[in-house]
């Protein structure tokens, strides 16, 4: 007889590998404390899963706890996914952190429990596992990964075959569902049982992870050339004449084991890489992580000058962004990477005849500097709170319900590029963007893309430009990056609509002692403030505590009412900080400094108030 002491309910079970003898040391407060670490999210759940509970852990194992709750949410979802399709195929993959095997083996052993019919890719990047379940290799995901948190950290995705995660809503009902079952004592005893009895091992499919593998490779390499579109012609022709050389940082990401060497080599590309196998430095894609690839940009460049862009993925690969050599090799903001798709993306509908009512989707804190270039090309602009669900969904609902293309969306304050039809950032969608900017040149009488652009901005244009002229071309706006120190700020109260209107009171009587200098400096007349609640923004509201726990922004505008500067904050999903940015027009950054630090002493201020 053993005893489960998650529940205190005794039952015997037998394992079917001979002699083995499982030695359970965890309790009832040790799970409820690990399912309260956890932050779960639409973005995905995420927590700190190496068994050491360090965060930069390079440890494989998982703890008794994490095993429970992982399996867990395994039978949650495959209960939601029957109650969508009968007898539905799930595929499971996972990118390359230490203790991604692990959970993975704690997941297959519940589907093999609970007959749950499931298919496993192993190393997959995010991308690729999603345009495999979109072309039909299963009908829906669990996706095992923490994105660009530390490599001690991991959590799982969920999704079904629409190529992206579950929405806000459906997320939310997977995870009241968990947290249901991971209450009751019957549901954990036979959760333990079913991991423990079963004779499950990975290594016994590793045929099949090779086959599934395979065609999940094909899956992504097709759907890739579905994203980049009928101007894929024109971009191989373009890069025959105007050759481009790219390099890339994986950082031990699941891209290294994904189409990337294909994908370019397919285009004629000069490619070359760096790090494939090992995470050697930090995991986001931003600020220093993207120094060793810029270095490296700069030592193929010298040996050939065709090589002019790199990039360096997140830990799933659903992340990427750039170094360029523009006279010098240097780190692009976020900002800026997503300003060039969309510049790159809505000429591409301007070359191809697409007319229509048109649109770009991004999140609250993306700079204003995307109105700019969304106004040129006559598309209209919509925000969502912050999480790449919330602006897949809003973006399905414009094109579904209101009739607009929305060629372009993501989550420019994280340089997160979403080409249509693919539902989920990619990095490989932003260099093509980047380079169907560059290559794609007036030919046949045929203005090419950098040249629709600089006519629609009465930019005087020339066929010999390079990279620098294009990035000089962009709306000129300088933004606080998001992973700085000074885009952070530790809060304690953890009512966020309270804070907020603790600071509405700080700000308006900061207004009011600001305004003429405000004024008088830098033109700035007046200010709205807008909510953002998933896929809803609520302008002019009154009460800035109508933002929850979602974004809020503050924009001013000058005597023409052109909006000039905005401020943004709102509580990390993934994370525990809050955010912050500061966004202004112009190509000096002493305002932005000023209004971040500004904002910032507001809410520490907002926070003693409530503390």
């Amino acid at each position: 007889m053993e005893v489960c002491p998650l529940v205190g309910i005794r039952f015997r079970y037998i394992d079917s590998l001979p002699d083995r003898v499982y030695h359970v040391t965890m309790n009832g407060d040790s799970l409820l404390q690990t399912v309260d670490s956890l932050i779960l999210s639409t973005s995905g759940w995420r927590g700190v899963f190496a068994k050491n509970t360090e965060e930069e852990s390079a440890d494989p194992e998982i703890s008794e706890e994490h095993q429970i709750i992982v399996a867990c949410a395994a039978m949650v979802f495959a209960e939601y996914v029957n109650k969508q399709k009968s007898d539905p195929v799930i595929l499971v993959g996972r990118d390359t952190r230490p203790t991604g095997e692990a959970i993975a083996n704690a997941i297959l052993r519940i589907f093999s429990a609970e007959s749950v019919r499931f298919r496993y890719a192993g190393i997959t990047a995010a991308p690729e596992i999603m345009a495999a379940v979109r072309n039909g290799c299963a009908d829906a995901f669990v996706y095992i990964s923490a994105s660009h948190n530390p490599i001690g950290h991991n959590g799982l995705k969920f999704g079904l075959n629409d190529g992206g995660v579950l929405p806000g809503t459906e997320t939310q009902i997977v995870i009241q569902q968990f947290r249901k079952k991971i209450a009751e004592p019957e549901s954990l005893s036979h959760i333990f049982k079913q991991i423990r009895t079963i004779d499950y091992s990975i290594n016994l499919v590793q045929v099949d992870r090779e086959l599934i593998k395979r065609e999940t490779l094909r899956a992504y390499q097709s759907f890739t050339g579905e994203v980049i579109g009928n101007i894929v012609d024109a971009l191989r022709t373009g890069l025959k004449q105007f050759p481009v050389g790219v390099v890339a940082d994986f950082n031990g990401s699941a891209r290294g084991h994904s189409i990337d060497r294909n994908f370019f080599s397919s285009l004629g590309i000069q490619y070359e890489y760096i790090n494939p196998d090992h995470i050697v430095h930090t995991i986001v894609p931003e600020g220093e992580a993207l120094e060793p690839a810029r270095l490296f940009l700069e030592e193929m460049h010298r040996k050939n000058p065709d090589f002019v862009i790199g990039y360096v993925p997140d830990c799933d690969g659903d992340r990427g962004n750039l170094v360029i050599w523009d006279g010098k090799s240097r780190i692009l903001e976020t900002q800026e990477v997503f300003a060039l798709a969309c510049v790159a993306e809505l000429a591409q509908l301007v070359w191809t005849n697409a007319g229509g009512k048109n649109a770009v989707v991004v999140n609250d804190p993306t700079s204003l500097r995307i109105d700019r270039i969304a106004e040129a090309f006559g598309a209209e602009l919509f925000r969502a709170e912050v999480g790449e669900a919330n602006v897949v969904a809003l973006s399905r609902h414009l094109r579904e319900e209101c009739g607009y293309t929305v060629r372009i969306l993501g989550e420019g304050s994280a340089g997160g590029v979403i080409t249509y039809p693919s539902s989920v950032r990619d990095p490989l969608d932003t260099i093509a963007a980047v380079l169907k900017l560059l290559t794609i040149r007036n030919y046949s009488g045929k203005k090419g893309l950098f040249a629709i652009w600089c006519e629609l901005t009465n930019r005087l244009y020339r066929d010999d430009f390079t990279l620098a002229d294009v990035i000089a071309s962009l709306p000129a706006f300088v933004t606080t990056p998001a992973y700085t120190p000074d885009a952070k700020v530790q809060i304690h109260t953890n009512d966020h609509s309270l804070l907020k209107s603790r600071y509405q009171k700080i700000f308006e009587q900061e207004w009011e002692n600001r305004k003429h200098d405000f004024e008088n400096r830098y033109g700035i007349m007046t200010w709205t403030a807008s909510a953002f609640c998933g896929q809803e923004e609520k302008k002019q509201i009154r009460d800035f505590g109508e933002a929850g726990r979602g974004g809020l922004k503050i924009v001013f505008y000058n005597q023409h009412t052109r909006a000039v500067a905005s401020l943004w904050m709102r509580g990390s999903g993934t994370e525990p900080v809050f955010r912050i940015m500061a966004d202004v027009e112009g190509a000096g950054c002493a305002f932005e400094r000023e209004l971040i630090a500004w904002q910032r002493d507001m809410l520490i201020r907002a926070d003693k108030k409530t503390g």
